[in-house]
């Protein structure tokens, strides 16, 4: 039992409550808080544990060491005592507490303006491992699927079982004749059964068709290894999430443009898309979104709601009728 009951939660989130966990301990050492109050704790401990970090970390990680506390008592078998609705009343005011310097910046978008420019650049970079990188950039921004979905952590993590390979992409026409690219990622941090995520051949310079096969001809990785792997020598190296990132920053920084993080590639493609008229919900599905929280990070929003606001009728009417979805 104490072996599966950890496997709820994907690595990344067991890391977070880790650290959550950590800083609680740290609390009550500080304090010589006696075990046997630790867990089940009262009330009264996790409002002080809440109220010495307000001022020190965002209301987001709060809410997150919290999970973490909760998940260990699980864990341990000991009792969730506390009233939910207390909890939230105190973890709200912690927003309002937030330090400037823990409140993150909105991620930046990747526009196809900026994948272009990183086109020009690999062209003085003519190697194998710009190639992967080149193509795994344009299947993450035009599928907006997460970076971690089509790249490992490190050399040695690559599992055919959870990984992405060359035999899990498959070419698909629909009964219109619409040609679309499909990746059948395995297992996903959202998704521990695996999800599918797609692309169509674009007419730009920016063309994840284009730049799959160009990977495919001169990287040729097996087929029993990782989609975006490319060749070393005579071996062939998997693509690693910090690889991919460290040389899209050295591109972005030679280009004089602001520094911007992985998550930005998914949050530009639901932009560009939303731009082009696909309506929120459609965007929800096509980037596994789930909840409405990547609303958030979204800008342009005169923009994307300008066709929705004309005058004309006319256009707007054309408009609507394209991108709402059908009444169910």
């Amino acid at each position: 039992i104490e072996a599966v009951m950890p496997e709820a939660r994907a690595e990344g989130t067991r890391n977070t409550y880790g650290s959550g966990l950590l800083v609680w301990h740290v609390f009550h050492d500080k304090r010589a808080t006696p075990e046997a109050q630790r867990a089940p704790a009262s009330f009264v401990l996790i409002a002080a544990f809440i109220a010495s970090i307000a001022s020190m970390c965002s209301g987001k990680t709060i809410v997150n060491y919290m999970y973490g506390v909760c998940t260990w008592h699980i864990l341990h078998w000991a009792p969730w005592v506390v009233d939910s609705h207390e909890i939230e009343a105190l973890l709200s005011g912690t927003t309002h507490l937030t330090p400037a310097t823990s409140k993150r910046k909105k991620h930046l978008p990747y526009t196809v303006d900026l994948i272009i420019r990183y086109t020009r650049w690999c062209a003085f970079m003519l190697r194998r491992f710009n190639v992967s990188v080149y193509s795994c950039l344009t299947t993450t921004f035009w599928a907006v699927g997460r970076v971690g979905g089509f790249t490992v952590k490190t050399l040695t993590a690559f599992d055919p079982m959870k990984h992405i390979k060359s035999v899990d992409v498959a070419d698909t026409v629909d009964r219109n004749g619409l040609e679309m690219t499909e990746f059948n990622l395995p297992v996903t941090k959202s998704a521990p059964e695996g999800e599918k995520a797609s692309w169509a051949k674009q007419d730009s310079v920016a063309d994840p068709k284009t730049a799959l096969n160009n990977h495919l001809t001169v990287n040729s990785p097996p087929a029993d290894g990782l989609l975006f792997a490319y060749k070393d020598g005579k071996k062939h190296r998997p693509l690693t999430k910090n690889k991919f990132l460290q040389v899209l920053a050295a591109a972005i920084k030679q280009a004089g443009h602001e520094p911007m993080q992985g998550h930005g590639i998914q949050i530009g493609a639901t932009l560009n898309y939303l731009l082009r008229g696909v309506p929120f919900d459609v965007m929800k599905i096509k980037g596994h979104w789930a909840s409405n929280t990547f609303e958030l990070y979204l800008t342009k929003y005169a923009q994307i709601l300008a066709p929705y606001m004309q005058a004309n009728p006319v256009i707007h009417n054309n408009f609507v009728r394209y991108t709402m979805p059908r009444v169910r």
